[in-house]
């Protein structure tokens, strides 16, 4: 007899950051990794030598495009014929202040980040979710932020991209709960990655720092950790949960 096939976990922007420390540590756990990478192959092809096994695979795809969710979806199940987990983590997170940029960039800078930040996640969602619910169920985690519980000056529609994004997994952990389909959030604060080095290294680490709690900042390994549990241990009880992971600085009721 053969052996089960091992399950497969989609994570998109798995390049780097967060999403290669969470396919590093679902690989480690036994799982296939669809890799999803917008451009940079070299540093996608850097995260697939970086796990443990084998089977895992590379999927380019620029999320920010209408068409691109169906087609990376179709693509990953054409190569594994299932997709067990799947972790919404690509996303975008630019300065647009309120009071410095013109309507053009106003403009501009809403539709790209609603576009990969709520559009590419709930489109995947869809896809993936429906898949789940004919296939005896699976786990869907999204990565959203602190950012999404509170006005943001200088990143109003990175802001409102991820209280959407939480508003959306409630939504989809209701929908699709009786199919055994799990939808979890997870809003860090800051995280050390290169995205968000800019604005959290040099002369406003020590602010940044010292507004903390616990004295640091989340490192990439600390969300995966925290993913790769509900992706494969957390109870099913907290499906529709939004997990805070910002060191105690914003303490919701």
């Amino acid at each position: 007899m053969g052996t089960p096939e091992k399950p497969v976990a989609l994570i998109t922007g798995a390049s780097r950051g967060i999403g290669r420390a969470i396919a590093v540590q679902l690989a480690a756990r036994g799982m296939r990794i669809a890799v999803h990478y917008r451009g940079n192959r070299k540093a996608a092809e850097e995260t697939l030598h970086a796990l443990a096994g084998d089977g895992h695979a590379l999927f380019a795809a620029d999320l920010g495009q209408a068409e691109a969710p169906q087609q990376l979806f179709e693509a990953v199940l054409n190569a594994f014929g299932r997709i067990d987990v799947l972790v919404n983590n690509a996303g975008m997170f630019e300065m647009h202040p309120i009071g410095d940029v013109d309507y053009a960039t106003w403009q501009d800078m809403w539709q790209k980040t609603m576009a990969l930040n709520l559009f590419a996640p709930a489109n995947l969602t869809f896809l993936v979710g429906r898949h789940q619910c004919d296939h005896g169920g699976g786990r869907i985690i999204n990565i959203s932020s602190r950012g999404a519980f509170g006005g943001q000056v200088t990143t109003p529609a990175y802001s409102a991209s991820k209280a959407a994004l939480n508003s959306m997994g409630h939504s989809f952990a209701a929908a699709l709960g009786r199919a055994k389909v799990l939808v979890f959030t997870i809003a860090p604060s800051w995280v050390d990655t290169d995205m968000a080095a800019p604005h959290i290294h040099g002369a406003r680490y020590d602010k940044v720092r010292d507004a903390i709690p616990i004295g640091r900042v989340n490192t990439a390994e600390d969300v995966a950790t925290t993913t790769a549990w509900l992706a494969l241990d957390a109870p099913q009880t907290m499906t529709g949960c939004v997990l805070d992971m910002n060191g105690a600085v914003l303490m919701r009721p």
